[in-house]
């Protein structure tokens, strides 16, 4: 049964193709059955009509020929009528290069060996082709890889040469032209060291060019990459292994400066008009198909190695993806994308006159008015006005990209040398000429960073702004020891330079980090990247709750291993850390908001290496059945308020019989599989990797503490709690909290957990214990300077003994959040209000100077005032003196409680 299209103006697409495209007409001249089903509508049939004209040739070259003039003559004349959108008229044409390229692979394999089934052999598209957005007439630009292992070959043939041999007949099939045409142009110029290399290339030597000695415009070619004929999943492996080469994870705003190089190249090469008119290229010309090409590679570069979601090979997706990323607007977006499809367009009907590779508007006026025509124009004037509306929203937009990421701010490039000494003095730097002698020095050699033609060209299109926002930082002598620190440390900062060029806020921002909190300064001086996600605007948002963490920090490229996880999680984890403790010195936050989120970080981040440690290990010790893994949290993860120094306080538990034994290939009795496993997860969480380090992990509040395994059955916890457990380990349990495991092992420890805590106790006996501990944990850890807000009396942990005692004692407010439990507490009339106020005030201050004051001693007059604004004061004495009231509170109650007076030290 015939299909007929609705769509479309047959009759009147005929007439044009007829009247304006002789290799159209050559074509339906040629093919009178498929002319008819045309003329009838019945676009689909047709289609199925070209795809089997091949049939019964008595070559592969010649059935691939007599396909490609049916399907181009199909196409272009459902394209004319109106009734085939531009993907899928490109889409077909890609997928018939895909079948032609994989016929002729097979063919020339077997023209070698007659017998063999075709493998190890495989071609890569590139461009338009890599992308299913093939032209009338374009060529193709494939790279072809083979396996020297696997390639079948005479027994006299070296693998190479058998390589070349299929090659060179894969040519001959594609490009030979003879009286039925050609099949595909193919262009092998992007393969790796083209003028030096073989046609088809080892994939391992490939491998190595692209990880160690490729260039720049080859990331871009990678973008649309993809696997298309012989052995796909050979070549999808390939491009799984040079994926880090394509998307880098740190921002790549050095793309910027090659691809705006490019452009400049191409543009002051170009000897065609400069605008739109006879003889203009509308693929090269400025506002040309390029540029909407290069506009999102450009930030495709930059920002896809961080967001898969931007991994486009579309145009016309990737600008879509980019707008929903937030990295570009939406109706730049929108315009951008339906100028291409017009641009391309017109692309395809100059193609469709005589089958020509071209992009360029005829300087014939005649030839001109015949392409617009085709087009359904009235003539050549009416197709140049539109091209110049089309050609200024595109290039516009390009040069406002190109020069938004290379601007400098306005700033003027500072002289180097002693030069420089007038220009630090009136910046305000105190010793200028040391200083400038200092800054000679980093680029003299000593800065490994900087030894670089390219590094100190990078770095002196920004050493003026950086150095007038270090003047300007709250402590220029610190930015700038912390700078040289960071510098030391890097082995390349181009990229870091290219990023503070393209982003000039930026400068201002890196001074106060670098003057006001030294641990953000180290994490810097370690991964440079972290400054990365600072140009998002949605860097000063909260992280999301535990799940939408987890389900992140899980989210990886398929064929991620187990190490792949544990960088990734270090990676996400670093850079949510830093960007919270940029909230917290922009004073954007309450501290205890970011303690809080800190705590969902490191939750999401326990849950899904506990995962994959899990899925780990299990695949050489397999599974216990009806024995699982339960980790509880305790102190401040338990409570779930982090500081960014904090330790994760962690017990190891396990449901289910202990003498259990896995099923595995190197089974395990269930003790030792869950200590075993334990120790994995432990360092998943504290083992630093090429990314860094995560969390230091301590387990010393497990039962029997450092002398006891690292995990225990729930029973054996049960038995230990009610028979075995010091008075300072309920303490403990009482801020303890279930933060992974199977519903019923969470449900059991919970159980657990709440048993214990309402246990019947001596009240004196416990008054005495408490008391006791607290006395000695005061002699042995004392504060640590006059800021230590936890440790000096009338502080934190004071209010922690509180609150443990008054929940055992009374069996009420059991809740691991100390906040939490102050309210119910002060509800129940056994502690006053003002109790909840200071335990926020000195959690405030706490959080915030673990980044600004981290050794407790007084920091300088500028983090003073970060700490007393983030503590929601109007100055310095204004913070110490809320300070003083607070912990005078906590005393207060101490010796309403305990009946004990708390000296305060001031």
């Amino acid at each position: 049964m015939t299909t007929i299209s609705t769509l479309g103006d047959w009759t009147g697409a005929i007439a044009r193709a007829r009247a304006h495209a002789p290799y159209l007409a050559h074509g339906l001249d040629r093919l009178p059955g498929l002319e008819s089903l045309l003329a009838a509508g019945a676009i689909e049939e047709a289609l199925d009509w070209a795809r089997a004209a091949g049939h019964g040739a008595a070559t592969v070259a010649s059935a691939l020929r007599r396909e490609k003039l049916a399907l181009a003559t199909a196409l272009a004349i459902g394209d004319l009528a109106g009734a085939l959108p531009l993907l899928r008229i490109t889409g077909e044409l890609s997928d018939f290069a895909d079948r032609s390229l994989d016929a002729a692979i097979a063919d020339a394999i077997r023209a070698r060996v007659p017998d063999a089934e075709p493998a190890g052999f495989l071609a890569l598209a590139l461009g338009k082709h890599g992308a299913q957005e093939l032209n009338y007439s374009s060529d193709i630009d494939p790279i072809l890889l083979y396996d020297p292992a696997l390639l079948p070959r005479r027994q006299r043939d070296e693998p190479g040469e058998a390589a070349q041999r299929v090659a060179r007949t894969l040519m001959q099939t594609m490009s030979h032209v003879d009286g039925e045409g050609y099949v595909f142009r193919v262009d092998l110029r992007l393969r790796p060291a083209s003028e030096v290399s073989p046609l088809a290339i080892p994939i391992e030597a490939a491998l190595t060019h692209y990880e160690s000695s490729a260039l720049a415009w080859e990331r871009a070619a990678f973008i649309r990459a993809r696997a298309c004929s012989g052995d796909i999943a050979a070549g999808e492996a390939f491009l799984a292994a040079i994926r880090p080469f394509v998307w880098r994870k740190s921002l790549d705003f050095g793309a910027i400066a090659e691809i705006g190089r490019l452009t400049g190249r191409i543009r002051s090469n170009h000897n065609g008009a400069a605008r739109p008119g006879p003889g203009f290229d509308v693929k090269k010309g400025r506002g040309g198909i390029r540029e909407v090409e290069f506009y999102a590679q450009t930030l495709q570069l930059i920002h896809g190695g961080r967001n898969p979601a931007l991994r486009q090979r579309h145009v016309r997706a990737s600008l879509d993806a980019l707008a929903s990323a937030g990295l570009v607007d939406p109706d730049d977006a929108r315009a951008l994308g339906e100028c291409y499809d017009r641009l391309r367009t017109i692309e395809h009907r100059l193609q469709m006159v005589a089958d020509q590779q071209t992009q360029t508007l005829p300087s014939d006026p005649a030839a001109l008015d015949n392409v617009a025509r085709l087009d359904g124009l009235p003539d050549g004037t009416a197709l140049i006005a539109e091209l110049e509306e089309i050609c200024e929203a595109v290039g516009s937009r390009y040069d406002k990209l190109i020069a938004l990421h290379g601007d400098d701010g306005g700033a003027v490039a500072m002289p180097s040398g002693e030069d420089q000494a007038p220009d630090l003095a009136r910046l305000g730097f105190a010793d200028a000429e040391a200083l400038a002698a200092r800054i000679e020095g980093w680029r003299s050699g000593r800065m490994r960073a900087l030894r670089s033609d390219a590094a100190r060209a990078a770095f002196d299109a920004i050493q003026g702004p950086l150095l007038a926002a270090f003047a300007a930082s709250p402590e220029p002598e610190r930015a700038l020891l912390r700078w040289e620190e960071l510098l030391a440390n890097l082995p390349s900062a181009i990229n870091l330079f290219r990023l503070l060029e393209a982003r000039p806020a930026l400068l201002q921002l890196l001074g106060r980090i670098l003057s006001l909190a030294p641990p953000l300064a180290d994490a810097l001086a370690r991964r440079a990247d972290l400054l990365d996600p600072l140009i998002d605007a949605s860097a000063f948002d909260l992280p999301g709750d535990v799940a939408a963490l987890s389900a992140e920090f899980a989210d990886g490229e398929s064929g991620d291993d187990y190490q792949g996880l544990l960088d990734r999680v270090r990676r996400k984890v670093g850079e949510k850390r830093f960007i919270l403790g940029v909230q917290l010195i922009e004073g954007v936050r309450d501290p205890r908001t970011i303690g809080q989120a800190l705590s969902r970080i490191a939750e999401a981040a326990l849950a899904v290496l506990a995962e994959g440690a899990t899925a780990e290990f299990e695949r050489v010790h397999g599974r216990i059945a009806d024995n699982e893994l339960v980790i509880m949290g305790y102190g401040r993860l338990g409570g779930g308020l982090l500081t960014h120094a904090s330790d994760l306080d962690l017990v190891f538990l396990f449901s289910g019989e202990h003498g259990a034994e896995s099923d595995g290939a190197r089974p395990l009795g269930g003790t030792l599989y869950f200590n075993r496993l334990s120790q994995r997860v432990i360092a998943a969480l504290s083992v630093p990797t090429a990314e860094g380090a995560l969390y230091e992990v301590d387990t010393r509040l497990r039962p029997s503490g450092a002398q006891g395994p690292i995990a225990v059955s729930l029973d054996s916890f049960e038995r230990y709690q009610h028979e075995a457990a010091w008075t300072w380990e309920h303490m403990a349990l009482a801020r303890a909290r279930v933060l992974h495991g199977p519903p019923d092992g969470r449900a059991e420890l919970e159980r657990i957990i709440h048993t214990v805590l309402t246990m019947p106790r001596d009240a004196a006996k416990l008054r005495a214990d408490v008391l006791h501990m607290r006395g000695e944990m005061a002699r042995h850890k004392p504060a640590r300077g006059p800021l230590d807000v936890k440790l000096a009396r009338g502080g934190l942990v004071d209010i922690e003994f509180l609150t443990h005692y008054l929940q055992l004692r009374d069996h009420i407010a059991l809740l691991p959040a100390i906040p939490a439990a102050l309210a119910a507490l002060v509800e129940a009339g056994l502690l006053p209000a003002d109790m909840i106020e200071a335990h926020a005030a000195l959690s405030r201050f706490l959080i915030a100077a673990r980044l600004l004051a981290p050794d407790s001693e007084e920091p300088p007059r500028a983090a003073r005032e970060v700490l007393a604004r983030a503590c929601q004061c109007g100055d310095w004495e204004e913070l110490k003196a809320n300070l003083a009231a607070a912990r005078r509170t906590v005393a207060a109650s101490w010796s309403a409680v305990f009946g004990e007076q708390l000296e305060l030290e001031t």
